[in-house]
């Protein structure tokens, strides 16, 4: 029952602290020779930045109201 509850608590934190700017988001790292190319692979944006740190806000365009 203890590991219920643990589990359960653990997936509510994982929730409550997750970065919703970036949840949809999931970039790949390609190294270049100073720094690394980021591409998301959801909506295909690319940035450049410094290597080992991905982007934290979501750069995705917004899609305009039907």
């Amino acid at each position: 029952m203890l590991v219920v509850v643990g589990l359960i608590i653990a997936f509510v934190l994982v929730a409550v602290f997750s970065n919703r700017a970036t949840r949809s988001c999931r970039w790949r790292e390609y190294r270049e020779e100073t720094e690394s190319r980021w591409v998301c692979i959801h909506c295909g944006v690319e940035l450049h930045g410094p290597r080992g740190i991905a982007p934290k806000h979501c750069h995705r365009p917004k899609q305009p109201d039907a």
